[in-house]
């Protein structure tokens, strides 16, 4: 087997919009942040996991001509919404962790965090691996921007002439891409100097991924007022 039989003419093209999508802060950027920085890797890989099973779903679908998505704007829309009290669900509870980290912080008579141990392993225990991987896949799933964008990429990008071979390679690719880059990002907040560097602000950073969250929710369900 060549070479050319696996991956397409077009692929240079899509493997860069498709990066170039990836370096684009969005909903799955924030819901890393906002648990590694408290749970380290340990806390988010399958968060990661998740992610990028739920973009390899999206994949499949536009590999199999799932068009009706861009012909069917109420099944767009509801599943906007859906995701949109998603990412509020999933920022409350952000919010609610880092109200909870700063409300317990040590008094002058209490023991300092560097004498009970370190804040980033704090009273709040990390997702279980499958709550993890639920809760990224459902951030994936229920945006559907997601669908409409590997469908231009895997229809308009590779092209009608692109083999299932090719198409199978091309979408593999970017279900690696995605899981490396988020885990990457993950494994470099956890990462001693980095959560030495956030340590004291873990409680704000947390909040701010929750308040983005929430806001991306927010602009979700508001959308068609301003279009």
């Amino acid at each position: 087997m060549s070479v050319s039989t696996l991956i397409p003419a077009a692929f240079p093209a899509l493997a860069l919009v498709h990066f170039l999508a990836l370096l684009s802060p969005g909903p799955d950027f924030f819901l890393i942040i906002g648990h590694a920085v408290r749970h380290r890797l340990r806390g988010s890989l399958f968060i990661c996991l998740g992610i990028s099973l739920g973009n390899a779903l999206y994949i499949c679908l536009a590999v199999s001509g799932w068009s009706f998505m861009r012909q069917m704007p109420a099944l767009y829309r509801a599943l906007e919404l859906a995701g949109a009290a998603y990412l509020a669900w999933l920022g409350f509870l952000l919010l609610r962790a880092s109200r909870e980290a700063a409300n317990s912080k040590p008094t002058p008579d209490q023991p300092s965090h560097n004498q009970t141990g370190s804040l980033a392993s704090g009273h709040a225990s990390p997702l279980s691996p499958g709550r993890q991987l639920l809760t990224g896949l459902g951030s994936a799933l229920l945006n559907p921007k997601n669908a409409v964008f590997y469908l231009t990429l895997m229809t308009v990008i590779l092209g009608p002439t692109a083999t299932l071979p090719q198409q199978a390679f091309a979408g593999a690719w970017m279900t690696l891409l995605v899981f490396a880059w988020d885990a990457a990002l993950a494994a470099a907040i956890s990462l001693p100097g980095a959560q030495r560097a956030l340590e004291k602000r873990i409680p704000l950073i947390e909040g701010l991924a929750g308040l983005t969250l929430a806001s991306i929710a927010l602009w979700l369900a508001l959308r068609p007022l301003f279009y």
